[in-house]
């Protein structure tokens, strides 16, 4: 699937640079939700835009296999990068840390378990990345360890399969897009949505959603003409999505408090196949 223009406007909502607009060191997101959500599951990141979510998911939430698919070749290929950058700029594996830092007097210790926390350290600079490139990851890797465990595929993921949905998933996650899987596809596409999640998922496996609510479409819309037209017919909304996924086959929704500022502020709902 070929790249959108530059200068082509993000009607998929696949913004280029979309966290220098919501910058995260650790998405604030994935911190609402129980450990377990994500530790040794199989998971599947729809619309993973360059893919921070997805890396984090893979490095610091146990993931044993993610899979990040999206509609945009420019931000899977950014995907695969972030994946090197990540790799390379990680930290020392936890005994090792815990090592040294146990020797270390105590007030350096604080300060650099609160510099830790800002991400403010890199182990291997940006700037030996840009000089000399990524450090190379080593084929040992187990394939769930990171970064192995991540992989990206560039897709129309609501109206095709892709090779990796055979096996199925335990968790799907779709952070911000169903907006735009609704302006794009209408009712019926975003109904197509959920049945896809529904027919990939595991029994007991976790839909995890953060819809965008309805008066965020009115702004949405004006990027394209097919968007305007697409959002004079539409019956659903955000409301009505719990109802529409119990039908899909998903029990009751769970719902977690909001995390973000301004228009990021949304709240994070999970729902379990029966």
């Amino acid at each position: 699937m070929a790249s959108a223009p530059p200068n082509a406007p993000p009607i998929h909502g696949n913004y280029r640079g979309y966290y220098t607009k919501r910058p995260f060191v650790n998405d604030p997101r994935l911190a609402l939700l129980p450990p377990s959500t994500f530790s040794g599951k199989r998971v599947l990141d729809v619309g993973c835009n360059e893919g921070w979510v997805s890396c984090e998911l893979a490095q610091a939430h146990g993931a044993s296999r993610v899979v990040g698919v999206d509609i945009d070749d420019a931000l899977v290929r950014a995907a695969w990068r972030r994946r090197r950058t990540v790799w390379s700029a990680q930290g020392p594996s936890g005994a090792a840390v815990s090592e040294d830092h146990a020797e270390r007097p105590r007030k350096r210790r604080k300060v650099e378990s609160e510099t830790r926390c800002l991400g403010e350290v890199d182990h291997f600079p940006a700037s030996c990345a840009v000089i000399h490139g990524p450090l190379p990851i080593p084929t040992t890797l187990s394939p769930d360890a990171f970064p192995r465990n991540v992989s990206f595929r560039t897709a129309d993921w609501v109206n095709t399969t892709i090779p990796e949905d055979e096996e199925g998933y335990d968790v799907v996650l779709a952070f911000s897009v169903t907006k735009w899987i609704h302006l794009n596809g209408g009712d019926a596409g975003l109904e197509r949505f959920f049945t896809r999640v529904a027919s990939v998922l595991r029994a007991g496996g976790l839909f995890v959603v953060e819809p965008q609510p309805w008066d965020t479409y009115h702004k949405a819309k004006r990027m394209h003409n097919r968007l305007r037209e697409t959002a004079q017919e539409l019956k659903l909304r955000p409301e009505d999505f719990p109802r529409m996924l119990k039908e899909a086959g998903f029990a009751e929704e769970q719902s977690f408090k909001s995390a973000g500022e301004g228009g990021f502020h949304r709240p994070i709902h999970v729902y379990t196949k029966l």
